[in-house]
């Protein structure tokens, strides 16, 4: 019967590719700490994880390539190859391979092209002069060939056999019968030369009867073998398949095997929870010493005084395996326990899922204003209380149902590592990244799509923003460049920071460029912010030649358009000689807010409730004068505001009692005059149609419960459009 593994491939090809952003990291910070044992092991996890996974769901490419990485890993942590910068860029070429391979699968690629072969057997061979094997073995793991040698019989006790030898033990008490059954004792020991060198032999008599009750068809040898291979246990056990039933047969590690099987046992996946499991898959114990430890559990004469046995006692006390290695079990038993109580409190869960949740409370959300306004309209007061109750419990829902779409951007940061680190390698400069405010959470859509302005601001800022060493020395600056990288929030959005210490913008240069373009009118005096804000128009660049990173005046563009689709804004700071900073801020989701509701004449606006600072009446003077931009003073303060009536041409005079609302953006206040306030409502989030896609001040829009539509205002560009009147009036 054919099993179904899409969903099984489809949750491998997720999880694989966070492994492979871990792998990554860890590669970036072995190579700054090479002696840095859990980061070697942290690799060898990852690798073994996908290599594991990929074989079970089928994807052969995957789990062949990734075994020689595997094994590379191995020799690095059981010390026998010490890291090199070299090395790390193998691995990290292999990484992207492995990355490309499982982007054919999840693409259902039926087989990878040429150019993905070829890659395939030039990063094999090259794992393969670390690894001392030949390329031929690509298509199979062949074992390394051994040295043969001949058996030979030791004297009862074995005394001169070489105590300190790192080798297999195999201990074997024949069963009475296998000479009727027609099998020679001596021809599985010869056999086993085939697999190694038997290194020494002592035959045990202590089975041996009196001469005169002797059955000359019956076997009663016992022998105690020393074994030098480079198999593995179950390999070795397999030599005694025909006899394993009627014989009692015990194979032990050598010293150095035990040591690895220890370390091998820690890294396995954490999905087994019982001892003999997992000293299976360690390699340490056969499945068929562990279902004969079994049955013996379930013997009563091997009960202890409690009427239970423990299967690690029956393990050792058969001599299957050794103390050590049951410790080791049961510490990644314990580990195992830990992990699947934590993941048994997580659930991964598909964002298109995630998605209808979110549209469906925001249907919640505008029934429940509905809901609402026909409570207020009855005046019940049984019935106003219920409608409380339900309107806490549709804000509890909704804030909860957002918190699941938040992340932390911290893991979206440090994927610039590579892209710093590979900067830095080739335009031979020496850069750090510095990552602080990771744990800020934002909107996993958010997320998603800041991260292609996000790459083009750190590629600009190590291009051509870090300075070469000679340069930085001769500034007086440090040989090293710094990029920093920051999240916090701040009134109910998130801002993020890309700075440098580099040579900062040139904006007589840029004025100069802006000119040539005809973007700027010769003698105009523009502020630095207006200055620095040329960089974003399409096709601007002042660099002095073309990289194949930047210098097209492309990608400032992108990033402006990405972070505006995003209802955010981007700024610049910079000094000349003292380094960049460009200050993107973003909504914290894109689908509910808190907003607060305003009238003008029929017309209901909506502004997001954290830019709100206070309402306060428009004084008589300036109701009287009717100016679209003016000023108050407020407690001794000069605040600028504009009339929404006005700037958005709304017909009709204004209402006797207009009141100013006043909103803060950064470190800017203005006021915007309304004619009624409303209060607070829940606001779900419409886009607009593209033909008012556009317009200025408004940024979305949203349904009232009586199925009317408000317009959501765009509270950064109604304040770049005040300061701009105030700066001209000036």
């Amino acid at each position: 019967m054919d099993i179904d593994l899409s969903q099984a491939r489809q949750t491998f090809i997720t999880e694989a590719r966070e492994l492979l952003q871990e792998f990554e990291n860890s590669l970036l910070a072995l190579e700054k700490n090479p002696a840095d044992e859990d980061t070697v092991n942290t690799l060898f996890r990852a690798a073994h994880t996908i290599k594991g996974s990929s074989g079970i769901v089928g994807i052969d490419a995957v789990e062949k390539f990734t075994h020689f990485v595997e094994n590379l890993l191995s020799k690095v942590r059981d010390g026998e190859m010490a890291v090199n910068n070299a090395m790390i860029e193998l691995l990290l070429e292999c990484r992207d391979h492995i990355a490309g391979l499982v982007e054919l699968a999840a693409a259902s690629a039926s087989a990878p092209d040429a150019n993905v072969i070829d890659k395939d057997a030039a990063l094999v061979e090259r794992l393969g002069a670390y690894l001392h094997e030949r390329t031929a073995q690509a298509g199979g793991a062949a074992p390394i060939p051994i040295e043969r040698g001949e058996a030979r019989t030791e004297p009862q006790g074995g005394e001169d056999r070489p105590a300190a030898a790192d080798t297999w033990h195999i201990s074997i008490r024949f069963g009475r019968d296998i000479l009727r059954g027609g099998m020679d004792p001596m021809s599985f020991i010869n056999y086993l030369t085939k697999l190694g060198e038997v290194v020494s032999i002592a035959t045990l008599f202590d089975s041996m009867p009196p001469l005169a009750d002797m059955d000359p068809e019956s076997c009663y040898l016992g022998v105690e073998i020393d074994f030098r291979s480079d198999f593995d246990k179950k390999t070795i056990e397999d030599v005694f398949e025909f006899i394993r039933e009627d014989s009692q047969i015990h194979i032990l590690p050598p010293h150095s095997r035990i040591v690895s099987y220890r370390e091998f046992i820690k890294t396995l996946p954490e999905d087994s929870a019982f001892i003999g499991e997992i000293l299976v898959k360690g390699g340490a114990l056969t499945q068929t010493e562990l279902d004969e430890a079994l049955r013996l559990q379930g013997v009563e004469e091997a009960w202890d005084e409690e009427g239970k046995r423990l299967i690690g006692e029956i393990l050792v006390g058969k001599g299957m395996v050794t103390h050590e290695l049951v410790d080791a079990a049961l510490e990644k038993q314990k580990e195992t326990r830990i992990h699947k109580s934590r993941e048994a409190l997580t659930i991964r869960i598909d964002a298109a899922r995630l998605d209808a949740l979110i549209n469906m409370v925001g249907e919640l959300v505008i029934a429940n204003a509905n809901i609402n306004q026909h409570v207020e309209r009855l005046a019940d007061p049984e019935l106003i209380e219920s409608a409380a109750i339900m309107m806490r419990l549709v804000e509890e829902v909704r804030d909860t149902t957002m918190r699941i779409r938040m992340v932390p951007i911290g893991e979206t940061f440090s994927r610039f590592n590579r892209v710093v680190r590979d900067i830095s390698r080739d335009f031979g400069k020496q850069i750090d990244l510095v990552i602080t405010g990771g744990d800020t959470e934002l909107d996993k859509t958010v997320i998603e799509k800041i991260a292609d302005p996000l790459m083009h601001l750190v590629r600009n800022s190590a291009d051509h923003g870090i300075e070469s060493q000679e340069a930085r020395l001769a500034a007086g600056k440090a040989a090293r460049g710094r990029i920093r990288m920051h999240a916090f929030h701040d009134a109910g959005s998130i801002v993020i920071e890309v700075s440098d210490d580099g040579r900062g913008l040139d904006r007589a240069r840029i004025m100069d460029k802006a000119v040539s373009r005809g973007l700027v009118q010769p003698g105009t005096h523009l502020s630095d912010t207006d200055a620095f804000a040329l960089i974003f128009e399409p096709g601007f660049s002042t660099a002095d030649e073309v990289t194949k990173l930047s210098g097209r005046g492309v990608g400032m563009d992108v990033v402006r358009r990405n972070v505006d689709a995003l209802r955010g804004t981007v700024t610049v700071e910079s000094g000349h000689g003292r380094g960049t900073t460009v200050r993107i801020r973003l909504p914290l989701t894109l689908a509910i807010i808190d907003g607060f509701m305003v009238g003008v004449n029929a017309t209901s606006y909506v502004i997001p409730l954290e830019m709100v600072v206070e309402c306060v009446e428009l004084p008589e003077a300036e109701r009287a004068a009717a100016r679209e931009i003016g000023y108050v003073n407020l407690r001794g303060d000069v605040l600028p505001y504009i009339r929404l009536r006005t700037f958005f041409e709304e017909a009709g005079e204004g209402d006797r009692h207009e009141s100013i609302i006043i909103v803060r953006h950064v470190e800017q206040k203005v006021g915007l005059v309304v004619d009624v306030l409303h209060g607070e409502v829940q606001t779900v989030i419409k886009s607009l149609g593209a033909a008012y896609r556009n317009v200025h001040g408004i940024s979305g829009a949203t349904i009232m419960g009586d199925g009317r539509v408000a317009l959501i205002l765009d509270v950064p560009a109604l304040i770049e459009t005040v300061v701009k009147c105030a700066q001209e009036t000036v």
